[in-house]
């Protein structure tokens, strides 16, 4: 499923993209609970080193994963929607 990021999602990037860590920075400071903004929520995981987050549709949990430059190109609006899987 398609999920096209939302305005909480969007301030959460910008977050990311402002605190200016690099990756191995992102590591030192791994928590899949990091950001809580709206039906959002997830961290930074340093075993596969990408951020990993939820997203709550209709009562539905569902996963993504994002790279720290897709995070950036969320931020600069070259990335709008991403495909999301229904969490187990």
């Amino acid at each position: 499923m398609t999920h096209k990021f939302e305005k909480y999602f969007l301030d959460i990037c910008r977050r990311i993209v402002l605190e200016n860590k690099t990756i191995e920075e992102w590591a030192e400071i791994e928590s899949d609970d990091m950001f809580q903004k709206g039906n959002y929520e997830g961290g930074f995981d340093a075993t596969g080193m990408e951020f990993s987050f939820c997203v709550y549709i209709n009562d539905i949990e569902y996963w993504f994963q994002l790279t720290l430059d897709s995070v950036h190109k969320i931020y600069s609006n070259e990335l709008t929607e991403i495909e999301i899987l229904k969490a187990d």
